[in-house]
């Protein structure tokens, strides 16, 4: 099984960050307190209940705020597109699709035995079958990195890096999960 050696991995940034980071608090609690930085919310930048209510009058629904997510048009395309991945991960496992499914199809549009996709190694053509997987069983069923990580026990972040490869893969290829 490959191991991430947590306790040491990145602890020098990691005391620096934490450093950086008492300063930056540090410096903003000699600042005092700032105008531009408190109260308000949807309500208080739009102007008010009376606004707000003639706004729903005229059909108008606001959903956002600039200085919070940015305008309501934005809100709304970010709400879309969570709405449609979401439909698809639903589809998808609607059509029987499960982690398993997803090592077959690798197999399949790889040209290899099933084993050879969760084998352990790093020959390329593994490494390649067992990136697309991470990103298929990742980005398109919703699956976490360290769900999928336990599966082919290999750390969170080796899932993750291959996660990004597999997208390469898959877009450089024309793969797609569905066939």
């Amino acid at each position: 099984m490959h191991a991430c050696r947590k306790d040491t991995l990145f602890s020098g940034k990691k005391r620096l960050a934490i450093k950086g980071y008492r300063a930056f608090i540090e410096k903003g609690i000699s600042a005092g307190k700032r105008q531009d930085l408190t109260g308000g919310g949807l309500l208080r930048s739009i102007g008010g209940w009376s606004v707000l209510k003639d706004f729903r009058k005229a059909g108008i629904r606001v959903k956002g705020d600039e200085r919070i997510l940015g305008d309501s048009d934005f809100v709304e395309n970010v709400l879309k597109a969570a709405e449609e991945e979401f439909e698809q991960k639903y589809e998808l496992r609607a059509k029987g699709y499960d982690f398993n499914r997803v090592i077959q199809r690798v197999a399949e549009v790889m040209g290899m035995e099933i084993e050879q996709v969760t084998a352990f190694g790093k020959s390329p053509p593994t490494v390649k079958a067992r990136s697309l997987l991470c990103f298929w069983a990742h980005r398109k069923l919703g699956m976490t990195t360290i769900e999928i990580g336990k599966k082919l026990n290999i750390c969170q972040p080796a899932v993750s890096r291959s996660s990004i490869r597999g997208e390469k893969i898959e877009r450089e290829n024309r793969f797609e999960l569905i066939g």
